[in-house]
């Protein structure tokens, strides 16, 4: 699966985005904020990504951060979330601004997104409200290459980054804490890495 890609932006679209990797064009489809990330055309840029594969289709769906890519994974969870909801969504909101409106409950700035409506809009926020706190302080990334803009690392629903956080928050630590201390650990561990070593080197890195 293709994960990330590190390239000059070729083309951009409504929509989507032309990746210029070593002479390979990659078609990246994303969110109106992750375009706006990535910059001009010719600039150098890193993308994170998702590969969807269906019996008709096969698209890369592209964001300027891994926190992006965590909230697509948990929004496109939900029922009646396809993948072209889900980058309205973040089109609509950062990933900062989705993990608030969750977290309180805020139904009504989720439907701000084209095409959610309010039910869906309460269905994912009472779906995601749970998961909201696990995200929080991880949604900076990186769109021109080299400039960061915040924790780089998010933490998709079920990997061992988000047991790790609640392994911290059963110890005692506040959930941003918890999370922050997590990020680092992964940043310095790789996306790899075993559950016993993150919490490791994060609770070295929250009691520090």
């Amino acid at each position: 699966m293709i994960a990330k890609l590190t390239g000059i932006l070729d083309d951009t679209g409504p929509d989507w985005a032309i990746i210029d990797v070593n002479g390979v064009g990659y078609l990246v489809h994303c969110s109106g904020k992750t375009l706006t990330h990535l910059g001009v055309r010719g600039d150098k840029v890193v993308i994170h990504t998702e590969m969807q594969v269906s019996e008709t289709d096969q698209r890369l769906i592209g964001f300027a951060s891994a926190g992006e890519r965590a909230w697509f994974r948990l929004l496109t969870a939900v029922q009646g979330v396809g993948s072209k909801v889900a980058l309205a969504i973040l089109s609509a909101l950062s990933a900062e601004e989705l993990q608030r409106a969750c977290a309180g409950g805020d139904a009504a700035m989720v439907a701000r997104a084209n095409g959610v409506g309010p039910k869906l809009a309460s269905r994912i926020v009472n779906e995601l409200k749970d998961k909201a706190g696990g995200l929080a302080g991880l949604s900076g990334g990186l769109g021109v290459a080299g400039e960061a803009g915040g924790a780089d690392m998010a933490l998709p629903a079920g990997s061992a980054s988000m047991d790790a956080v609640s392994a911290l928050q059963n110890l005692g630590f506040k959930p941003a804490v918890a999370s922050s201390a997590v990020a680092f650990a992964l940043n310095e561990l790789g996306e790899d890495a075993r559950l016993n070593d993150l919490v490791r080197v994060a609770l070295k890195r929250a009691t520090g």
